[in-house]
């Protein structure tokens, strides 16, 4: 049985992908994968994820030029999520143009930004 076969996928075909820095142990971004994103990522050591939105393999870094090069995957013990450490080309991983997409802080009932735009989204997508 290949590695992949013992993934645990959802109803959906897809299994939750954490991202994180393996240099700083950052949790950069979570997002979907199906068998499809989770093959490529692990063939071609670069991220890989499934957009449910655009209903498409989402080659990260496709237009922002800021790619997840893959060092280690993992799952967990349950094999129902995967955790990605990459190396984050350009150091920006969320489309907002933040260093990572947890950046929304629960301070007194409200979420409040705690980290600066790193480049302006409009300069990175057009």
């Amino acid at each position: 049985m290949s590695a992949i076969e013992t993934i645990q996928f959802n109803e959906s075909g897809m299994v939750p992908a954490i991202t994180q820095d393996s240099e700083t142990g950052e949790i950069l971004m979570m997002a979907w994968m199906n068998k499809e994103a989770l093959a490529l990522s692990i063939e071609q050591q670069r991220a890989v994820y499934y957009s449910r939105s655009r209903q498409k393999l989402w080659f990260k870094g496709e237009e922002s030029g800021h790619v997840q090069e893959i060092v280690d995957i993992y799952t967990d013990c349950d094999q129902d999520v995967i955790l990605l450490k990459v190396k984050q080309i350009g150091g920006i991983a969320c489309h907002t143009g933040r260093a990572n997409c947890f950046f929304n802080k629960l301070e007194n009932d409200n979420w409040m930004s705690v980290a600066d735009v790193i480049k302006d989204p409009k300069q990175i997508y057009g």
